[in-house]
């Protein structure tokens, strides 16, 4: 399936060992072995990939057109996936998310690179505004975004009503343009 795409966000990115291409059904296997690696952490998602749910929550992102993912290879190895999500193209605005890392890939050395590596090119693309929407309860995930030079913009309260029904509150975290600079972006 073809998504509209008229900033050129879903493109190949590439920086050293690390590669984001656009998510296919042909990663499916592997993205379904990376995500069985951590099945507790579903518990915090908005989205279960967790082997019970998988398939569905797969087939749905790929046709989801608010959503355009990609495949996180290091070395060539699927290490996880991450997305564009709900890219506001007069507003020139996206949110950063649905991003799963297999346990070995975290603690730094693929999250923050992968997570430059998008701001940047969105920044390229035309992007004043990149956000994150983080389950309160994730502190390392809110650790990552400051880790980054994201700013907290706020909480919003029941955000979202989860996969679980557990009403999440979300922090948004934001990098905005005049960030650029002092990011090194």
């Amino acid at each position: 399936m073809v998504k509209a795409d008229p900033l050129g966000l879903h493109a190949v990115l590439e920086q050293g060992p690390l590669r984001l291409e656009p998510l296919e059904e042909r990663h499916r296997e592997t993205l379904r072995e990376a995500c069985a690696e951590d099945v507790e952490i579903w518990e915090m998602y908005g989205v279960s990939y967790d082997p019970e749910h998988f398939d569905a929550s797969f087939d749905k992102l790929l046709s989801n057109p608010e959503r355009l993912p990609f495949a996180i290879l290091v070395d060539g190895d699927l290490a996880g996936m991450t997305a564009w999500i709900g890219t506001h193209v007069e507003w020139r605005t996206s949110e950063i998310g649905n991003t799963y890392l297999r346990p070995r890939h975290r603690g730094g050395q693929v999250n923050g690179p992968l997570k430059r590596l998008m701001l940047r090119h969105g920044f390229d693309c035309g992007l004043k505004r990149m956000f994150f929407s983080v389950d309160t309860r994730n502190a390392r995930s809110q650790a990552a975004c400051r880790k980054i030079g994201a700013q907290l913009d706020g909480v919003l309260r029941n955000h979202m009503i989860t996969w679980t029904g557990y009403e999440r509150d979300s922090a948004i975290f934001s990098v905005v343009e005049r960030d650029r600079e002092k990011l090194g972006l």
